[in-house]
């Protein structure tokens, strides 16, 4: 997922993405950083601007692609910027201030007109934050979630209904997958198989899946501030074997 925070310069395009990402456990990538290193061959022109914001679009979707969430701010002036960078999957515009710091970019300016969200001056970055994962159906990394720690080799009715137990604990629900592909003859499904099994399911299209280690143990000491539950979900739930659905299903 790439989510693009763009605006004028000193509107606090930067601010409100280091607070998401840090939300939403995703990378940040800050376009003055990029241009410090990476593309510090760029000047300032129309020209070198399209080409910045085409690098940036194209580091942005490599990070994508491996499964990353990608937060990426910068100032984005005209719409052929906006094009060389790519479609977003969300794009913020931060629309606090009406002109920024450098002339030469007042005078290029074009308000974006497909910008999903706009971020207006007098909330704070934590009032937007909440709209922005309320708008775009975000998981909060500090929102009370129940943790479900499994195999999943493969998702099946079962894990559906314990999903919807554990969807009465917290509202947010994080699946962990352990990494055990081949481990076992049980365990032929890679991190990303399981994950495109759970996706199948009509009700996870939006599920929180982490890739989590081979946890074998879980310990914890006295008033941890959480609590570990065993479920009962009735013998015929329970009956249901992943070995018997693997067969059904090929794998």
């Amino acid at each position: 997922m790439i989510i693009q925070i763009m605006g004028q310069a000193g509107s606090g395009k930067t601010t409100l993405a280091v607070e998401l990402a840090d939300r939403i456990n995703g990378i940040h990538i800050n376009a003055d950083k990029v241009r410090a290193d990476l593309n510090k061959d760029l000047g300032f022109s129309l020209e070198s601007r399209i080409e910045n914001a085409r690098r940036l679009g194209a580091l942005s979707r490599l990070l994508d692609e491996q499964g990353q969430i990608v937060v990426v701010d910068f100032i984005c002036p005209t719409q052929e910027t906006r094009d060389a960078f790519g479609k977003p999957d969300y794009m913020i515009w931060v629309n606090r201030i009406k002109e920024g710091r450098f002339e030469d970019t007042n005078k290029m300016w074009e308000n974006p007109t497909n910008a999903d969200l706009v971020i207006l001056d007098g909330i704070t970055v934590e009032q937007e934050v909440d709209d922005v994962i309320k708008a775009f159906g975000l998981h909060d990394w500090r929102k009370p979630t129940t943790l479900m720690l499994g195999r999943y080799q493969p998702w099946h009715e079962g894990h559906h209904a314990l999903y919807a137990e554990a969807g009465k604990r917290t509202e947010q629900v994080m699946l962990g997958v352990r990494d055990t592909q081949g481990t076992s003859e049980k365990d032929p499904l890679s991190f990303n198989q399981v994950k495109g099994y759970i996706a199948q399911d009509s009700v996870m299209t939006n599920a929180m899946v982490i890739k989590v280690p081979n946890i074998t143990n879980i310990v914890y000491g006295r008033d941890v501030g959480y609590k570990v539950e065993q479920v009962k979900l009735g013998d015929e739930i329970e009956a249901i074997s992943a070995t018997q659905k693997r067969k059904e299903m090929g794998i």
